[in-house]
């Protein structure tokens, strides 16, 4: 397997949440997949949750090279955790599609935050 691409973002949570309070559910449906919005509204902690998802996205279309537009979109990009409590990325709709054209085998995924921050790394393998 070769590395296709590396990304990282890393996101303030006092902006994230001045994001919620300011554009609402409008903020929300742009950015979270139906599933990941369930796990935000039972979230104990929504910012952080939010916040996670919201750099997990940016770091997997930096790792991709292409940033969201075109072919990735935030909501068609879902993070979700197994039992475990490991995170994992799928896709939906057109964003899935993409995907689908370049026999990726492996996205790792790692999310991490403090008081202040949120943070993702990704990589792609093919």
């Amino acid at each position: 397997m070769n590395i296709l691409g590396i990304g990282t973002d890393l996101v303030a949570l006092a902006r994230i949440e001045t994001l919620l309070a300011r554009f609402g559910d409008k903020f929300i449906a742009r950015i979270l997949a139906p599933d990941e919005k369930v796990h935000y509204e039972q979230s104990a902690n929504s910012v952080s949750y939010f916040a996670k998802r919201f750099a997990a996205k940016e770091a997997v279309a930096k790792a991709f090279g292409t940033g969201i537009g075109a072919n990735l979109a935030f909501n068609e990009i879902s993070i979700t955790n197994l039992e475990s409590g490991q995170p994992v990325v799928s896709f939906l709709g057109k964003s899935k599609g993409y995907v689908e054209t370049l026999n990726i085998q492996q996205i790792h995924i790692s999310l991490s935050d403090e008081k202040l921050y949120a943070l993702a790394f990704v990589v792609i393998l093919i």
